[in-house]
């Protein structure tokens, strides 16, 4: 194992020792598509997604680091929000959180259900990062990114990390991908576990940075926000460590699209065919199996379903 892998494996071991007393050791869970196929829900996770871990991660070596800490701020369209909100009531932090105004409203009434400020007005994605930086310069606050930051990277290595205790015999792991913090955390715990291990990670079609990225070995932006059912990966591009991690050292093998039918799709089918209620972000991952995408990989297969956080009015349209 290399120098990097090893220091990195480290910090995945010591955050899922930090975590553990407040987040899920989510299972392994086999099902009836294919006896070579192995789900990790994290939609059975705390807060309803893998984002927990990373917040948690991140908010307790901030706390070690400053046991007075004043408040910490973050961004997200919502399930990152929950994971700090929680984290933060859980630690007996303030903790504001900056969201676009047309995030998921299940998603905002959660995050301030847990206590949370919500801060939308005139909060959009292309500029939210812009006015969450300034906020906390204002405030005095802590940011806690969504992706870009390696607390978070090595909290959300966690779920793998747990996968390969359960399951140590893998050959392909599959996660979404939108800023890149949980593939490159998954990839990370992988690699050292097992090198031969192969990475995939899936997107929607209108929302194509990261396999552009991989392409052409350079970060690569999307002009606006996407028009994704998928909310949980609009982001516009990959951040500088997921990159390093996915590209530079090249431990994600390949990207692949999902169109929108297929998104919608496979989150009917993680409930008819898994009784798992899984939102479309997390639905990525199955439906690339689905229809076929992964191509000739190697198995046993896990997919990393990652939240189950959805909006009312996407439950009616699909499960008419």
């Amino acid at each position: 194992m290399s120098e990097y892998l090893a220091s990195h494996l480290a910090e995945i071991e010591a955050a899922a020792k930090r975590i553990r007393p407040y987040v899920r050791w989510t299972p392994a869970l086999e099902t009836d598509l294919d006896p070579q196929l192995v789900l990790k829900p994290e939609c059975l996770q705390v807060t309803g997604s893998f984002k927990a871990r990373g917040a948690f991660n991140a908010l307790l070596g901030l706390k070690e680091a400053n046991p007075a800490l004043k408040g910490v701020i973050a961004v997200s369209s919502g399930n990152h929000a929950q994971g700090v909100a929680l984290a933060a009531r859980t630690l007996g932090v303030p903790a504001s959180i900056v969201m676009p105004v047309d995030s998921n409203p299940a998603k905002v009434a959660a995050t301030r259900a847990l206590g949370a400020e919500i801060i939308m007005d005139g909060i959009t994605v292309s500029n939210r990062e812009q006015r969450v930086r300034q906020i906390r310069d204002e405030r005095g606050l802590e940011f806690i990114p969504p992706f870009d930051h390696w607390d978070v990277i090595h909290g959300q290595g966690t779920a793998t990390y747990e996968l390969l205790r359960d399951r140590p015999n893998m050959g392909t792991i599959v996660a979404p991908v939108g800023g890149g913090g949980l593939i490159s955390g998954t990839a990370l715990a992988a690699k050292a576990h097992n090198p031969d291990i192969r990475i995939v990670g899936v997107e929607p079609e209108l929302a194509a940075d990261a396999a552009a990225t991989l392409r052409t070995r350079s970060r690569q932006s999307l002009p606006g926000p996407p028009p994704t059912i998928a909310d949980g990966v609009r982001t516009l591009s990959i951040g500088e460590r997921p990159f390093e991690v996915m590209v530079e050292h090249g431990f994600v093998e390949s990207v692949v699209t999902v169109s929108e039918a297929e998104i919608e799709q496979a989150v009917v089918a993680a409930w008819e065919r898994c009784r798992l209620a899984v939102e479309p972000t997390g639905a990525l991952p199955l439906a690339a199996y689905l229809t076929g995408k992964l191509g000739d990989t190697p198995k046993p297969i896990a997919l990393l379903l990652s939240g189950g956080n959805f909006d009312r009015t996407l439950i009616r349209r699909l499960f008419r």
